[in-house]
C-alpha cells in the first residue's frame, strides 16, 4: 500500500493522545460542563479536523510551497487564539459548573483543529512522512482521514471524561483555581513547543 498505515496509525495515537491544545480545551469542558454536556463539543473537535485534512491532501500543500508566508502567519494567528482560550481557561472555576451559562457545542468544537497549530503540524507531517511520492490523493486522503477519525473517537472522549473525573474531586476545594491553572499552562506550553520546538 502507498500509505503506511501502520505506521502511521501508532504516530497519530501517540499524537492524539498527548497533551495539546485540541486535548487541554476537552479536559477543561468536561471539567467545566461535565462529560454529557461536552459531547457535542467532543463532536465538533473531532469532525473538525477532517476540514484540515481533506483540503492539506487535495492541494494545500502546493500552497504551503507557493506561498509559505500564508501558513506562518496561520500558525502565529492560531496559536494567539488558542492562547487566548487558556486564558479564559485559566480563570473558569468549576463550583458553578452546570448553572452558570451552557457548554460550547459543535460548532465550538468545529473550529478548534482549524485553529490548532499541533493539528496542522501532524497532518502535514503524515503526509510528508507516511505516503509514498506519488500515491493519488483520494488514496492517501482517505487513509490519513481514517487513521486519524478512528483515534480521535477513541481517545478525544477519554480526555473529556478525564476533566469530568477531575473536576467532581477538586471543585469548589483551594486545588481548583491551580488545576485551571495548570490546564491553562499546559495548554500554552504545547503551543509554544509546536510553534519553536519542532515537535508535532
Amino acid at each position: 500500500m502507498s500509505v503506511a498505515v501502520t505506521s502511521f496509525a501508532i504516530f497519530a495515537a501517540s499524537q492524539v493522545g498527548t497533551p495539546g491544545p485540541a486535548n487541554m480545551a476537552l479536559m477543561a469542558t468536561g471539567a467545566r460542563f461535565g462529560f454529557r454536556a461536552a459531547l457535542p463539543f467532543v463532536a465538533g473537535v473531532v469532525i473538525g479536523k477532517q476540514l484540515v485534512i481533506w483540503p492539506v491532501g487535495f492541494g494545500l500543500m502546493e500552497l504551503a510551497d507557493r506561498a509559505p508566508w500564508v501558513f506562518t502567519t496561520l500558525r502565529y494567528v492560531s496559536a494567539a487564539y488558542i492562547i487566548w482560550l487558556a486564558w479564559k481557561v485559566a480563570n473558569m472555576r468549576l463550583g458553578a459548573r452546570r448553572e452558570e451559562g451552557a457548554a460550547p457545542g459543535f460548532m465550538a468544537g468545529l473550529i478548534v483543529h482549524p485553529l490548532n497549530p499541533k493539528a496542522w503540524a501532524m497532518i502535514v507531517g503524515g503526509f510528508t512522512a507516511f505516503v509514498t511520492p506519488g500515491t493519488p490523493a483520494p488514496e492517501a486522503t482517505i487513509a490519513i482521514a481514517l487513521v486519524l477519525l478512528i483515534c480521535q473517537l477513541l481517545l478525544h472522549p477519554v480526555w473529556t471524561l478525564a476533566g469530568d473525573g477531575i473536576a467532581r474531586t477538586v471543585a469548589g476545594t483551594r486545588m481548583e483555581p491551580y488545576l485551571m491553572w495548570t490546564l491553562a499552562g499546559l495548554t500554552v506550553a504545547s503551543v509554544l513547543f509546536v510553534l519553536f520546538g519542532g515537535g508535532t
